[in-house]
């Protein structure tokens, strides 16, 4: 049986992006089109380990629900996110990695 601490592994970034954007959790499973639960998308944002379908499934629902938010000129220069930018357990996370919507997300909340 796994360890406790190799499934729970902190907040992730998605957490700190959804809060961001002003998405929560009810908005991402209401934008999903693949039957994405309310637990599901907690499990995501407190680091329970998902597997990579489940990361994909959570991202894609993410940037759906932010890809709503924009207007057309910033659609164009939306960074369309992947699972490594979200979870930091996934395969190619960069720690150092940095968001290139902070412009769009800054012109949304002003």
């Amino acid at each position: 049986m796994q360890d406790i601490d190799e499934r729970d592994l902190g907040l992730q970034p998605l957490d700190k992006m959804m809060n961001e954007w002003g998405i929560d959790n009810h908005q991402l499973v209401e934008v999903s089109t693949e039957q994405l639960t309310h637990k599901q998308v907690q499990k995501a944002r407190k680091g329970r380990r998902l597997t990579l379908k489940m990361m994909q499934k959570v991202t894609r629902a993410f940037n759906v629900a932010i890809w709503g938010q924009l207007s057309d000129e910033q659609k164009e220069a939306y960074y369309e996110y992947m699972h490594r930018d979200l979870f930091n357990y996934a395969k190619g996370h960069d720690a150092d990695w940095v968001d290139p919507n902070k412009s769009i997300q800054e012109e949304l909340k002003s």
